[in-house]
């Protein structure tokens, strides 16, 4: 028998988007797009940041360039993105949180947080999706969502509204752009070690309940969800579109 051909993980004469690529989760998934081939696209708000970041994927040998955006200026950003595109990936890790008790919610932290988490992100993936379409190009846009898109969380009422509605428009949009050739799809992470989240993990209690949740029996690494954005961006995963990827060591599965 014939056997078949595996799969393509090369993103060579790709350009992709990353956005919240100044640092943590965003800025590991623009080296593993690089590393894979990609001609990659840093955004964030964080120019400093950004120039250092491409500095260092160029200096291994990669193509990286800065872009200053901030996906909540939802204008601006839709310029930004038709001036440089189109994008043959997404990856969308531009995110917020501020946690409180559901009884302690305010209207400011409220909007905040979906402005970036959903709205941000939603317009987004449309203003992506909108220059494929335009230059008649497959695409695979991936939305960094969370575990809690999928569970509720303690003090986390506001961002698990904002991550469940992540995974709404995400299914939505798959079926939309399905016949363009356009797939659609979340990564669902669980606490990641990064330096936004080293104070929460500096507290051993909090470590020890965190870690007790997670199956595997240890907290995640921006290193763990690389791997899943390349699978994801390319042809390895050609049939997966309105899917959510968990990396969450088990945490949802029990």
């Amino acid at each position: 028998m014939a056997l078949p051909s595996s799969p393509s993980f090369n993103l060579q004469g790709k350009r992709a988007l990353v956005a919240g690529a100044s640092s943590g989760i965003g800025a590991a998934c623009a080296v593993a797009l690089s590393r894979a081939g990609a001609h990659v696209v840093l955004a964030a708000r964080r120019q400093s940041q950004l120039d250092e970041l491409v500095k260092e994927i160029r200096q291994e040998g990669f193509a990286a360039e800065a872009l200053v955006m901030d996906v909540a200026q939802v204008a601006s950003m839709q310029i930004l993105v038709e001036q440089n595109g189109p994008f043959d990936v997404l990856v969308n890790s531009a995110g917020l949180a501020r946690h409180s008790t559901a009884l302690e919610t305010q209207e400011e932290d409220f909007n905040a947080v979906m402005d970036i988490n959903v709205k941000g992100a939603y317009f987004l993936t449309q203003a992506v999706a909108k220059g494929l379409i335009a230059a008649k190009k497959a695409g695979s846009l991936i939305n960094i969502s969370s575990q809690m898109a999928h569970i509720g969380g303690q003090d986390r009422a506001v961002y698990c509204a904002s991550k469940h509605a992540v995974e709404g428009f995400t299914k939505a949009m798959a079926i939309e752009w399905g016949q363009h050739n356009i797939r659609v799809n979340t990564v669902c992470p669980t606490f990641i070690l990064t330096d936004l989240t080293a104070a929460t993990f500096a507290d051993p209690q909090k470590r020890a309940w965190i870690e007790s949740k997670i199956k595997l029996g240890r907290v995640g690494a921006v290193q763990d969800i690389m791997g899943a954005v390349v699978y994801l961006a390319t042809e390895a995963s050609a049939m997966v579109t309105g899917s959510a990827m968990k990396v969450d060591g088990g945490w949802t599965a029990g």
